[in-house]
């Protein structure tokens, strides 16, 4: 069983930043972050790979970055130039199994998930 413990959000004005972390426990494949909003579903933000390739969705892409500190079984969301639309539960999930890196925005392709971090921007 991997459990993922999520922290880093908050409320930010727009244009502002947040960076968000989950440590796996313990050291898990591919891992991503995914984002849902009250009355809509859950949507990939960014995700990254076992070889360390990394997507994200084009909503995201230039503003947001992944990173992992394998020592430390840590991922990281840093996420700038925050708009009102980013407004959403994040939630952190990993796998063990080879996933292409084009389905690794896919919920489905996840069995292991956080318990959420809220992140609200106001405009």
């Amino acid at each position: 069983q991997v459990q993922l413990v999520e922290s880093g959000g908050g409320s930010v004005q727009a244009g502002g930043s947040l960076r968000l972390s989950c440590t796996a426990s313990p050291a898990t494949g591919y891992m991503g972050w995914f984002r849902q909003a009250p009355g809509q579903e859950r949507e990939g933000v960014a995700a990254i790979g076992r070889d360390g390739s990394t997507i994200y969705d084009d909503s995201v892409n230039g503003r947001f970055t992944i990173s992992k500190d394998s020592a430390k079984n840590t991922l990281y969301l840093q996420m700038n130039s925050l708009k009102p639309e980013d407004t959403a539960m994040y939630y952190c999930a990993a796998g063990f199994d080879w996933v292409h890196r084009s389905l690794l925005l896919r919920s489905d392709r996840y069995r292991y998930w956080g318990q959420g971090t809220q992140v609200t921007v106001s405009s």
